[in-house]
């Protein structure tokens, strides 16, 4: 039997019916890395107790205590979120060896649920890239394709569940990189509202877009993760102190009279034709099946890309100032001076795409500068906010592709920094808005790539986009991520 081929619901179910044990679970999922990492190369680093802490599980359930439905559950942890003891690395030279003394606020949770953090995983440099290609580390290949990028930053993340390395994982999310590698690997991502789960002890790329989300095979396995890690933290200030009813227990997969916008910017020149199709074939059969259609207009759209990037490269080049090589992490080895240590120290720890960000970042919040960009992106962010919330008064959910084109080839974009970014105009007005977004597979292409669709909600609407795509993963008759060929 290939547990590893299970979905996590499946998995808790058997679990609890004595058809399969925790030990038994972990010992396939690491068969299954042991067997195909060489060639995905989705990890950074493999946790060497994996093992014992599947035998307190089923002691455990051989005491008939009540576990989380999740425990048991191998997990793997993208190389940003903090891990208590062990490394995390960003997938940078700047923190190659840095052990955290602390946990994240969701690795607490993902431990007190019992699940078992099997590894580490590859990520594009600080969460900065679009195809994980740069990560100081490795390089990470698409499951269904290993000539072919699996998406980032959260690259790791989706080709680690796409090939049976993990049955679900956290990725983080500041312009789509939960959803854009799940789009190209053929995985369910749920990036959600910014403040619904706490970015205590996330690594900070751009703090008020950055997001942690889960990685599953299936939308149950979202929602069920997604309930254990969201919720009020008062260890981060930007946490949203509300309540939240858990979304597993309220799926249903009713989609008549759920009226779905479909804004015309989202399927306009640049969308491959591949991928246009195959939403909009997703979209008629939701509607076929009750669902009512509306076009709608999002028209900031075209300033999206554009936006995202000052401010996120902005609170970037802020955020970053505190890897100096004085307090932890890499420090030059040969320096002359202070201000010398300074400069080659950021010059060798960070890559190309860090320093590239850093210093747009940095001018567009100098002197003479910041109210020619950075002020106007800000007004520009709260024009697309305007505009999703006017949207939201018309329809339930928005649909869209959610990443222009099929997983491309490694090598193939990384010199061209501008055709990378263009790329993210699906994701990024979403993390813009502060608004969540759930990224399901919607068909593939001739040679056998997947294609994504993203579905956005409403702020903590969570609920609602988790039932469109179970409605959809119900019509289609599920997701199935694993390729038959790796």
């Amino acid at each position: 039997m290939k547990l590893y081929e299970k979905t996590a619901a499946e998995l808790s179910d058997m679990l609890r019916a004595k058809e399969c044990s925790a030990v038994e679970l972990c010992k396939d999922i690491i068969e299954r890395t042991n067997a195909v990492e060489d060639k995905v190369g989705a990890c950074v680093t493999r946790c060497e107790d994996a093992l014992q802490k599947a035998e307190a599980v089923d002691k455990a359930f051989a005491e008939g205590k009540e576990l989380h439905p999740l425990a048991g559950i191998p997990i793997g942890i993208k190389d940003n979120i903090s891990t208590k003891g062990i490394r995390t690395t960003c997938a940078s030279k700047m923190l190659e060896n840095y052990v955290p003394p602390y946990n994240a606020t969701v690795m607490n949770k993902v431990e007190s649920a019992n699940m078992i953090v099997t590894g580490k995983l590859n990520m594009d440099e600080f969460a900065m890239g679009s195809s994980t290609e740069t990560s100081y580390i490795k390089k990470t290949h698409n499951p269904h394709n290993l000539d072919c990028v699996p998406g980032g930053s959260s690259g790791g993340s989706a080709a680690c569940v796409a090939a049976g390395e993990a049955i679900v994982s956290l990725g983080s999310d500041t312009g789509g990189s939960i959803r854009q590698p799940s789009a190209l690997c053929g995985t369910v991502g749920l990036k959600p509202t910014y403040g619904s789960v706490s970015r205590y002890g996330l690594v900070a790329f751009a703090s008020s877009l950055d997001q942690i989300g889960p990685i599953g095979k299936s939308v149950k396995d979202v929602s069920m993760l997604y309930d254990l890690i969201c919720g009020h933290d008062k260890m981060d200030a930007t946490s949203a102190y509300r309540e939240y009813p858990g979304t597993f227990v309220g799926l249903n997969n009713d989609v008549k009279g759920l009226c779905i916008g479909v804004p015309k910017e989202y399927f306009g020149e640049g969308i491959d034709s591949y991928v246009k199709e195959s939403v909009f074939n997703a979209i008629k059969l939701l509607e076929s099946n009750g669902a009512i259609v509306k076009e709608i207009s999002l028209p900031s759209t075209e300033y999206a890309v554009n936006t995202y990037y000052i401010i996120a490269s902005a609170e970037a080049s802020s955020n970053l100032a505190r890897f100096d090589g004085v307090k932890y992490g890499f420090r030059a080895k040969e320096y002359d001076g202070l201000i010398d240590m300074y400069q080659k120290t950021r010059s060798e720890g960070f890559g190309d795409e860090v320093k590239r960000r850093i210093m747009l970042g940095t001018f567009v919040l100098s002197s003479g500068f910041y109210d020619a960009y950075y002020k106007k992106a800000k007004l520009v962010q709260r024009k697309i906010a305007q505009e999703f919330s006017q949207a939201f008064k018309e329809c339930d959910v928005i649909i869209t592709p959610t990443y222009p084109t099929p997983a491309f080839k490694i090598g193939e974009n990384i010199d061209d920094p501008l055709k990378m970014y263009s790329g993210d105009i699906c994701t990024v007005t979403v993390n813009i808005a502060g608004l969540p977004a759930i990224s399901v597979p919607c068909g593939k292409t001739e040679s056998g790539l997947p294609l994504g669709m993203q579905m956005i909600g409403a702020k903590f609407a969570e609920q609602t986009i988790l039932n469109t795509a179970y409605a959809y993963e119900t019509l289609c008759g599920g997701f199935s991520c694993i390729p038959d060929t790796l």
